[in-house]
């Protein structure tokens, strides 16, 4: 009886520790990738660095409007901005590393 009792129980929560047991490894999995890539720390040198020097690049485009700087990694922030010629406004996304490493200029559609 006590054999069959401890069977049922094991039975019972096999379920769970089959559940638990990998997605425990997946989790562990995914923060030491995470981590191998940099955290996003704040560092306001580069923010400021990468702030400067998409402002400089969008310049040549008109008048620069800076509106968010995100630093997803520590090697990696993203300035969005607009830039306003006097005849139109656009938009940009500039990615920079420890310089700038991709820039792309939009059109603002027209509101109707």
């Amino acid at each position: 009886m006590k054999s069959l009792t401890l069977l049922l129980l094991l039975a019972s929560a096999s379920p769970v520790l089959t559940g638990c047991v990998p997605m425990m490894a997946a989790s562990a999995v995914s923060m030491a990738a995470q981590g191998s890539h940099g955290e996003a720390a704040g560092n306001e040198d580069l923010q400021a660095k990468a702030r400067d020097a998409c402002t400089e690049r969008a310049s040549q485009y008109g008048a620069v409007h800076v509106n968010v700087v995100e630093q997803r990694k520590a090697d990696q922030i993203i300035v969005w901005g607009t830039v306003d010629d006097g005849k139109e406004s656009r938009s940009f996304e500039c990615d920079f590393g420890t310089q700038i490493t991709g820039f792309t200029l939009r059109r603002i559609a027209p509101a109707s």
